[in-house]
């Protein structure tokens, strides 16, 4: 089998499939190049990223003789080795210089690509998905499909369906001349059957018997190939097609409390997040909420850059949540889902409210994630939250995260596709 490679530079996308095969073979190395480099790199970087693979994982699959057999080397000599000296193997490690060759006796260069941003987040968010989703229907500005709906005598020049045209030409001359045609065959065969003779009124019945032929086929020729009856056009239906609505609340605790790196590390989480949901969904509503101990809907700008903090009462971002839910999303045509990044602190007489409110809340949603960012865990929300996990395991989770370089996997682990 011959395989063509081709190997041009990548302008108007002349290499594209060769590139989608390349990445599609080292899909696993690649994806994990892709996590390894969020520890390095900004989660707002719009840039692409450049991705290392060990040469080893690029070698095309060969087939080649094995060891054994009886070959023969020509090598070269030197005063200290003469015809017939037997050469020992170098120990391993000992090899040296060369592409591969290193110190230790192992290394590889590694096969450096570059991919683009569009691919790094399709990497980043591959295997992620919200959960639950479910609940869909017409929304009455939902998008429309064309579909097909069968054939037309009327429609776009651009949609003649050429194959079923012709096929209703054919039939259209075949049913038009059909009769004709047996008159011809029936007139040939009588001609055949009036053999050589020369008198007279064989003679004249030849001439008839042609020019009756001729006349037939005269009028066959004047059936048209193809008529304006004979033309098809596809058709086409605009269909509703039935989306998922669902809202994502996004609560971050803006109290005292949470330091400056603690609300970092919080806003890279929501913008983790953020660019997830834009990413993978075309048509979702993101509602930000700030609280301390008053809770406060925002806008993307305040929500990530304002810098008012106070106290701590969590419950006051949940009765927000359950407000705005009331007015805006009712649960039984939005899927609702909530996430929730704090420190862990609250005011002691606001945990068993907290219970309250989201044992109220959750019923409602979809699913809710809470994330502590703390050096340790069981903070006092946790072990309040603990509580709402074991009746609500199924759309309720917690992670913890100590620093930057946890984001990601739990991120993952939360949005993870089930």
């Amino acid at each position: 089998m011959t395989h063509l490679v081709d190997r041009r530079l990548n302008g108007k996308n002349k290499s594209a499939v060769n590139r989608q095969r390349f990445i599609e073979r080292h899909r696993e190395q690649i994806r994990k190049s892709v996590q390894d480099s969020l520890r390095n790199r900004s989660i707002t970087n719009s840039s692409g990223e450049k991705i290392s693979i060990p040469t080893r994982d690029t070698r095309e699959p060969l087939f080649k003789h094995g060891e054994g057999g009886k070959t023969t080397h020509v090598l070269s000599g030197n005063r200290e080795f003469v015809p017939g000296d037997t050469i020992a193997r170098p120990p391993p490690g000992a090899g040296g210089g060369g592409r591969d060759g290193s110190p230790d006796g192992e290394g590889l260069d590694d096969f450096v690509f570059e991919i683009s941003q569009q691919e790094f987040l399709d990497f980043l968010f591959e295997d992620m998905a919200l959960p639950n989703l479910t609940k869909r229907q017409l929304t009455g500005l939902e998008e429309f499909v064309s579909r097909r709906a069968g054939f037309s005598p009327a429609g776009n020049p651009s949609n003649i369906d050429v194959p079923r045209s012709m096929r209703a030409a054919t039939s259209r001359r075949i049913a038009l001349t059909a009769g004709k045609r047996r008159q011809i065959h029936e007139l040939q065969a009588e001609l055949e059957a009036l053999g050589d003779g020369e008198d007279s009124f064989t003679r004249e019945r030849r001439q008839d018997l042609a020019a009756r032929i001729v006349e037939l086929q005269r009028r066959i020729d004047r059936v048209s190939f193809i008529d304006d009856f004979d033309i098809r056009y596809r058709r086409f239906e605009r269909v509703p097609v039935p989306r998922s609505r669902a809202v994502m609340f996004c609560l971050m605790d803006v109290s005292g409390s949470m330091d400056q790196d603690t609300k970092d590390l919080a806003k890279r989480f929501f913008i983790l997040l953020y660019l997830f949901l834009s990413r993978n969904y075309d048509t979702i509503d993101v509602v930000f909420i700030r609280h301390h101990t008053s809770a406060k809907e925002v806008d993307e700008e305040e929500f990530f850059y304002s810098r008012e903090t106070g106290g701590t009462v969590v419950s006051s971002a949940l009765q927000l949540m359950g407000s705005i839910i009331r007015a805006r999303y009712h649960p039984d045509q939005w899927n609702i889902y909530g996430a929730q990044a704090s420190d862990g602190d609250n005011w002691p007489e606001d945990n068993n409210q907290c219970i309250d409110l989201m044992q109220q809340l959750i019923p409602q949603l979809q699913y809710y994630a809470y994330i502590e960012i703390a050096q340790v865990s069981g903070h006092p929300l946790w072990q309040t939250y603990d509580a709402v996990r074991e009746r609500f395991a199924d759309r309720f989770a917690m992670q913890h995260i100590t620093g930057p370089a946890d984001i990601y996997p739990v991120f993952h682990e939360l949005f993870r596709k089930q």
